[in-house]
This record gives C-alpha cells, sequence and structure tokens, in this order.
C-alpha cells in the first residue's frame, strides 16, 4: 500500500504538507522528529487526511496533482 498524505502545522495553522509513504506513522514521527528540511520549522505536525492506493503509479500521480494549484483547491475545498 501507498499512502498520499496532508499534515497540518499544529504550530502554524495555515501550513500543510502533502507526501507520499508506505508507513504513514513512521513517516509522522519522521516529520515531527525534524529530520524533513522541508517540514523541520513547522513542527509539531498532525495528519490531516491520508488516502491509500494499491497501485503505486496511481498514489505517485495523485500526489503530484495534489501538489499543482488546481490540486491544492481541490484539497482545500475537500480536506
Amino acid at each position: 500500500m501507498r499512502y498520499v498524505y496532508i499534515l497540518r502545522s499544529e504550530k502554524v495553522f495555515a501550513q500543510r504538507y502533502t507526501g507520499i509513504t508506505s508507513d504513514l506513522k513512521k513517516r509522522l514521527k519522521y516529520h515531527n522528529e525534524g529530520r524533513s528540511i522541508h517540514t523541520s520549522k513547522y513542527r509539531p505536525w498532525r495528519i490531516e487526511t491520508y488516502i491509500a492506493f494499491i497501485d503505486e503509479k496511481k498514489a505517485v500521480e495523485f500526489e503530484k496533482y495534489l501538489k499543482t494549484g488546481s490540486g491544492w483547491a481541490f484539497s482545500l475545498k475537500r480536506f
């Protein structure tokens, strides 16, 4: 399984991060430990939402979509 996830900063509510992983708990811990340069200054994080995919290709495509302007608007409206 691959999970496309959206994190929300508990420190700066407007700050969100989108990513992909095969282990949600491990990845959240990674972000909250400050090991990612993209997310370390907005810790702690919580999972806002995630979507599970069996097909890795579809998961990667969906993550890329969420990082586009229209995908960002989609996620703000629905998540």
